[in-house]
């Protein structure tokens, strides 16, 4: 995330999305800085600058610029945040089949960006090249086994700080990985669970039932996706170690100087031409406009849910270094967004039909796929839960999932037992 570092640069503190699974049982060499520790580093009091203080040696390394850097970090967050929406809708799209295990699709997009998420925080290899400097490399002397282990912690620590700050670093943990997976996504699925209106891939409607069953059903999604995504993690963090010795290093004064300027063509051009095939499609019928209703409005709103998430964790991240209150916001503001936008598109809007027609229902569908999948996350909240300390992760892991279903009982509930639900009047693909 979701969509922290800086992530979710952390999606968070705008450096914390990114930090890394820490497990005081492993090897000396699976060690990561505390999520704690990373945010009390980064207050606002022992920082200049709380926007650009996070990025090391600004005085001293002629590649660092601040304005090249925050416009290179924002093109890489619209880039992969359209790339991980769309990964996520097509994951839904090939998961969401007759006898499928799961069905809540939802599910495979957030193991993946999970797993993605652990490689990143564990991996010491792609960004060794820190803004042009090689990372430091073990020392030659020797030396007792508990001096090693203190040194490879803080050279692991130092790492995960620097490389926190590299915008294509950012834009694969906070855009990508925030993108790919969806907070917002989890709990829907979780309160149509609870209320059997949750379809099904066998028989493409829900299936009768009693409420104990459907309250069974919906803690079933919450313990699968929980117990999943923290595998994933963890996961994901040993296929790094595994993978180090052949993970080949990015040569950052290339990456700096060719990619990093492409990229900004890239991902300003890719969010204005789907603005465009959204206003002007090349074919009004209403058979073969499908696509824009499942892809492309998810693609214009993408980028803004993605942007929003950043920098409301750079902001409200630092505030509690037991609580991250950045992606609880955004997790429960897009939730809340998606509720309503749910309800917007299953009841009759007067003067323009259910959910507003066609066009209108497919608009609200970019919101939900779009802006909200991108302005939640799975990821980061999953690796905030593993790095803070376990008395305030179960308090942050329980209030997250209980807020959010509260908020969907209010705003979802509220219309659902009221005025009630009716078929949309566009297609929804694999979304729900």
């Amino acid at each position: 995330m979701g969509g922290r570092a800086i992530g979710d640069v952390h999606d968070d503190g705008a450096l914390d999305q990114v930090a890394a699974p820490q497990n005081p049982d492993e090897s000396p060499r699976y060690v990561h800085r505390d999520l704690t520790e990373e945010r009390a580093a980064s207050q606002p009091r022992t920082q200049p600058s709380a926007r650009h203080s996070f990025i090391p040696g600004r005085d001293q390394n002629p590649s660092y610029h601040p304005l090249a850097t925050e416009l290179y970090t924002i093109s890489y967050l619209i880039f992969f945040s359209i790339i991980g929406t769309l990964a996520r809708l097509g994951v839904q799209w090939l998961t969401f089949y007759p006898g499928a295990p799961s069905t809540f699709p939802v599910l495979w997009a957030n193991f993946g960006g999970t797993l993605f998420m652990g490689f990143l925080s564990q991996d010491h290899r792609l960004f060794r090249e820190e803004w042009g400097h090689r990372a430091p490399t073990p020392p030659r002397t020797p030396s007792s086994d508990e001096e090693k282990a203190l040194e490879q912690k803080n050279r692991a620590a130092s790492h995960a700080k620097v490389k926190k700050t590299i915008p294509l670093y950012i834009g694969l943990a906070t855009g990508f990985c925030g993108s790919f997976t969806s907070f917002s996504s989890f709990m829907r699925d979780v309160f149509l669970a609870c209320l059997n209106d949750l379809r099904n891939p066998s028989i493409g409607v829900t299936a009768g039932r009693n409420d104990g069953y459907s309250f069974m059903a919906g803690l079933a999604i919450i313990i699968i996706t929980v117990a999943v995504c923290y595998t994933a993690l963890k996961v994901g963090a040993h296929i790094a170690l595994l993978l180090d010795r052949f993970t080949p290093t990015l040569p950052f004064r290339l990456t700096r100087t060719v990619v990093d300027p492409i990229v900004v063509f890239i991902a300003w051009g890719a969010w204005l031409g789907a603005i465009f095939m959204a206003v002007w499609p090349p074919d009004r019928h209403a058979s073969n406009e499908t696509w824009r209703g499942q892809a492309v409005f998810a693609c214009v709103f993408a980028p803004l849910g993605c942007l929003l998430r950043f920098y409301v964790s750079l902001k409200l991240n630092p505030i509690s270094p037991s609580f991250p209150v950045g992606t609880f916001v955004v997790n429960m503001f897009g939730t809340a967004v998606l509720g309503m936008a749910w309800d917007l598109q299953h009841v009759q809007i007067r003067g323009s039909g259910v959910g507003g027609g066609r066009v209108g229902c497919q608009v609200l569908q970019g919101i939900m796929d779009g802006f909200d999948g991108c302005l939640t996350t799975v990821s980061t909240w999953i690796l905030e839960i593993d790095t803070l300390q376990r008395s305030h992760a179960w308090k942050y892991a329980f209030a997250s999932i209980a807020a959010g279903i509260c908020v969907l009982v209010v705003v979802m509930g509220s219309v659902r037992w009221s005025v009630g639900w009716t078929a949309v009047a566009c297609v929804m693909g694999r979304s729900w």
